[in-house]
């Protein structure tokens, strides 16, 4: 497995890395963030969850120098904005949307004080809904809006108590101010229209992907997990201005390779093909598996193909032990000339389990378009 090691945590700290997001600056460096959670067995309070570090890389990913530590920013994406950079996210673990934005390139940020600084929407107290949830998702630029998918945990149920919903803003806004974002409505999960032995705890909206279909269409593509099955997610329809969501239970439940997990959809703007990269399934019956990290690709959204596996176990471990000890998990991902760059959570040689991740690794996948020769629109 060819990796750049950006991060490492061992076992004995206690402490786990999360929501990896990378982007490419216009004067060619790099740039990465991360943040850090505990395990729920050791009863972390969640507003101890909301610190992240932000690297930056000189030499095209070989290297990476911790640039910058944030307090009260996670589940974070990075993304860039009329020649700044920015990182819209929540400020803690079911907190408030927030969003920062840097003008030097990572090294320094401003900080979400108020609603005319960054904070957008504010949270509830404690558990107290609104309880703000996202994953590092794509931000989407279409037809002169910008819009981020997220959740609210209105009941603190995981995962049936997650209602989808976008926020967005006209290009050309000030991004730092609230006044320039609107929400929609918020679209909570039937669980009466899916199989009933779909999930424990019911299947649900999870970590949304704002994706542009191939008529302009606009969809919020996410997670649905539906233990012991693998491999579905849910198109949920957005109106053009970002204000209104809907969803067809009939229609728009699909097969997604790695639907299970977090995952990232782009559209490639040389082929019109989307990709995602994902953890989908391998061994039938064990749906919480994150050993292996494939690319897929997709005319339409709705019909995927497997490319290839990217990434996969190398540790030598049995098959239940990599099960058990191995993720390549919530790759966030991008476009690169002919390559592709992506930025994963990474649990390997080490990890007390699969979900609980030791490392935060850097890949570079080399002219990917040629796995998916004959499907271009």
């Amino acid at each position: 497995m060819l990796y750049t090691e950006v991060k490492y945590m061992p076992e004995r700290s206690k402490t786990f890395l999360g929501s990896p997001s990378v982007v490419r600056l216009e004067d060619g460096s790099l740039v990465a963030s991360h943040d850090y959670f505990y395990a729920e067995s050791d009863g972390f309070d969640d507003g101890l969850m909301r610190m992240c570090s932000v690297y930056r890389s000189e030499d095209d990913g070989a290297s990476w120098q911790n640039c910058s530590q944030l307090i009260g920013a996670f589940w974070s994406s990075l993304f860039l904005y009329e020649g700044a950079l920015y990182m819209l996210g929540c400020d803690r673990r079911y907190g408030s949307i927030v969003i920062r934005r840097s003008d030097d390139g990572g090294f320094s940020w401003t900080f979400p004080l108020d609603a005319d600084r960054g904070l957008l929407f504010q949270g509830g107290k404690a558990a107290e809904p609104p309880n703000y949830h996202c994953a590092p998702t794509p931000v989407l630029v279409h037809e002169g809006r910008i819009y981020r998918a997220y959740e609210d945990n209105v009941t603190a149920l995981w995962p049936s108590g997650f209602q989808a919903f976008v926020i967005s803003a006209e290009v050309g806004s000030d991004l730092l101010k609230a006044s320039s974002w609107t929400m929609s409505n918020k679209v909570p999960f039937d669980p009466t229209r899916v199989p009933s032995d779909w999930g424990e705890t019911g299947p649900g909206f999870l970590e949304g992907n704002m994706v542009a279909g191939p008529d302009g269409q606009l969809w919020n593509i996410l997670r649905m997990s539906t233990e012991p099955h693998s491999d579905y997610a849910a198109m949920v329809k957005v109106s053009a201005d970002g204000r209104e969501l809907s969803f067809d239970y009939d229609r728009d439940i699909i097969r997604l390779p790695g639907g299970t997990h977090k995952f990232t959809i782009r559209r490639d703007p040389v082929s019109g093909l989307y990709f995602t990269l994902g953890n989908n399934n391998t061994v039938p019956g064990k749906a919480s598996q994150r050993n292996v990290l494939s690319l897929a690709a997709s005319r339409d959204l709705r019909e995927w193909k497997i490319l290839k596996p990217m990434i996969v176990d190398e540790s030598g471990l049995s098959q239940e032990d990599s099960l058990r000890l191995t993720g390549f998990q919530y790759a966030d991902w991008q476009f690169d000339g002919d390559d592709i760059i992506a930025l994963v959570r990474t649990a390997w040689r080490g990890a007390v389990r699969f979900h609980d991740s030791n490392r935060i690794t850097y890949h570079q996948f080399k002219n990917f378009r040629r796995l998916c020769a004959g499907m271009e629109i």
